[in-house]
């Protein structure tokens, strides 16, 4: 549930860069875990699998690795971590580059105790500022593209247009639908 101040208002998100030297990789992976554990009591195991990112081999080696690459941002609400998006100049892998300059989300996780607060909307507002500032006009972000669609829907209600769906091919684990979306800044 959205915190609020005394007076029923909601309190401020407020966005901040942070890095690994920050702490980040800790905070991040009490978010992701805290993620894997409602989307698999929700029964949507499909998007982040049902083992904590903090257990799995190589998770915190992962995630510190995507914050490293990129430029991390913490969302937070009365001084608590919401919310994390990392973005880069690069997509994930498995996405084609595209043959402009972009700034690509690379992850993006809210603490669900803070559903209905804008934390997402915040930190995209936050990616958004950020490629203005670099004269990019293209943010694009990949997404799990199973299930009834939710995660999709999500991001088109932050102003993303699907793009292309995909699949990545795991070894030993059933394919990973995904779903590519992008926004562009200026219409014109």
């Amino acid at each position: 549930m959205a915190r609020e101040h005394e007076n029923g208002t909601r309190l401020p998100v407020r966005v901040r860069a942070v890095d690994v030297d920050t702490g980040a990789v800790s905070v991040f992976l009490t978010m992701l875990d805290s993620a894997v554990a409602w989307l698999t009591a929700a029964g949507r195991p499909g998007q982040w699998g049902t083992e904590p990112w903090s257990t799995r081999p190589g998770g915190e080696a992962r995630v510190e690795s995507v914050i490293r690459q990129g430029h991390a941002r913490l969302a937070e609400i009365d001084g608590v971590p919401a919310g994390g998006c990392v973005f880069s100049d690069t997509p994930s892998a498995y996405i084609d580059p595209v043959d402009e300059p972009e700034l690509f989300i690379n992850l993006l996780v809210t603490d669900r105790r803070f559903v209905g607060a804008g934390v997402g909307a915040a930190l995209i507002a936050d990616a958004r500022r950020e490629a203005a500032s670099r004269g990019v006009d293209l943010i694009r972000v990949d997404c799990y593209g199973g299930d009834d669609g939710a995660l999709i829907r999500q991001y088109r209600s932050l102003g993303f247009t699907p793009v292309t769906p995909f699949t990545v091919e795991r070894p030993d684990q059933p394919p990973w639908p995904g779903q590519l979306l992008a926004m562009r800044l200026n219409s014109g």
